[in-house]
């Protein structure tokens, strides 16, 4: 048992979790403080990042959170270096925080959208779901390999989509672009940081229960449509990704690097 403990063992590392207040981002949050991990969470929602580092602080968890804007370059090398300056390193990034795209061009039953028809796109719109669900895991990546080369090397986790792998009309087109970048960057940044003791590797969840996917799961035919794509007949809860977050922080992912990890209920068999 000691063994096996020791191979997921976080304790003491130092952890940041991007788009931590809420969703998936919470789930990594809270399953590495609650095995001793200290964890600083970034979000841009200040009312929500800091109900919930009170609430696991009240647990004895070694928490603290900076609330900004992951598309705010400035902004995240100075919490990352914030971070480095508290916690003496940086061991950990999980790259997380990301926006709805919207609707995409067909409804669950197949009728059009009017709005999410490519030649009506906004490009405000466009640019927003890409800088956040893109680039900002540039951002990301890039702070904390400069970061980790420092102290020998650390584990990037970045949260991806099946979005990235599939064609789905009800998902507003920006998102599966934004998301399949994510994909072949973190291939990219495999070969480079590989090197210097750094492993990089993606989640990519299926349908689950977010702030991101919740209001359209709120829309009977919408939570249906959902629930069919599992093999399993569920949407994903976010308990259900703690246990993979572990193993890629913890030492026992330690040959794992330039992987998108799927975690969908088998629903990317039914999709194909």
């Amino acid at each position: 048992m000691a063994a096996l403990q020791e191979m997921f063992n976080v304790r003491g590392r130092s952890v940041i979790v991007t788009g931590g207040a809420s969703g998936i981002g919470r789930a990594y949050a809270e399953v590495m403080a609650d095995n001793g991990a200290r964890v600083c969470i970034f979000d841009r929602d200040a009312g929500n990042l800091d109900v919930v580092v009170k609430e696991l602080q009240r647990d004895g968890a070694d928490v603290w959170g900076q609330a900004l804007d992951v598309s705010d370059r400035a902004g995240m090398a100075a919490a990352f270096d914030a971070v480095a300056e508290r916690h003496g390193r940086i061991d950990v990034v999980f790259a997380n925080a990301g926006i709805d795209a919207g609707p995409g061009f067909l409804s669950t039953t197949g009728e059009r959208i009017p709005e999410g028809a490519i030649d009506v796109l906004d490009d405000d719109h466009w640019d927003r779901v890409i800088e956040v669900n893109l680039t900002s895991v540039y951002t990301t990546v890039k702070h904390a390999a400069r970061h980790m080369k420092a102290t020998g090397g650390g584990r990037i986790i970045v949260t991806s989509s099946i979005a990235a792998q599939i064609n789905e009309a009800i998902v507003g087109t920006p998102y599966m672009p934004a998301k399949a970048g994510v994909d072949h960057f973190v291939r990219q940044m495999a070969m480079e940081l590989g090197a210097f003791g750094i492993l990089i590797n993606c989640i990519s969840p299926g349908p689950f229960m977010t702030n991101i996917a919740g209001g359209r799961l709120k829309i009977p035919l919408d939570r249906k449509a959902f629930e069919a794509q599992s093999l399993i007949g569920r949407i994903g809860d976010t308990e259900d990704i703690k246990g993979l977050a572990l193993y890629l922080a913890s030492p026992c992912s330690s040959y794992v690097t330039g992987s998108q990890i799927v975690i969908d209920g088998g629903a990317m068999h039914r999709i194909a």
